[in-house]
């Protein structure tokens, strides 16, 4: 038991944001449904769909969210081994430092490796700080989040940087 709520812990320390997007999709999933559901019971079929399609969206945009934790997660652990095998390495952390969700897990990484100092001068000096949330590439074209390429780099980190 120990350990399972040691491992939640780090999911959300490792994806603070999409893990909490997570879960308030979940929570307005949970909402919106109860209430599709109560309707539908009394009959309100179309009040029941009105509250059901936006149930349906919570639900995607919550699961999207989780896959992006759950890849932020194998970022950190595939940097944490980098860390703990090759000690630190300044270029490790300016090819996640684009990417707010791969710095928290790199800084987590690093602070497990006792390297949290060197990351966080690495990313202070390449100009981020802490209220930048979205990625660079988004920042310069909103329209980045549906390119494909934007989406596999995000979801498959071990599949290189287009």
């Amino acid at each position: 038991m120990k350990q399972l709520i040691h491992g939640i812990f780090t999911f959300f320390r490792v994806a603070p944001w999409p893990a909490l997007l997570s879960v308030l999709c979940a929570a307005a999933a949970l909402l919106l449904g109860t209430q599709a559901l109560g309707h539908h019971s009394q009959g309100n079929i179309s009040i029941a769909l009105a509250f059901g399609f936006p149930t349906l969206g919570w639900v995607g945009l919550g699961l999207i969210a989780l896959l992006d934790a759950l890849a932020r997660h194998i970022d950190y652990r595939r940097i944490r081994r980098l860390l703990e095998r090759y000690g630190f390495r300044r270029r490790v952390f300016v090819v996640v430092a684009p990417s707010r969700c791969q710095r928290d897990a790199a800084l987590h990484a690093a602070r497990r490796t006792g390297h949290l100092l060197q990351a966080r001068a690495v990313f202070r000096g390449l100009g981020y700080r802490w209220y930048h949330l979205l990625p660079d590439r988004v920042m310069d074209n909103p329209l980045r989040f549906f390119d494909p390429a934007f989406l596999r780099q995000a979801f498959l980190p071990s599949q290189g940087r287009s």
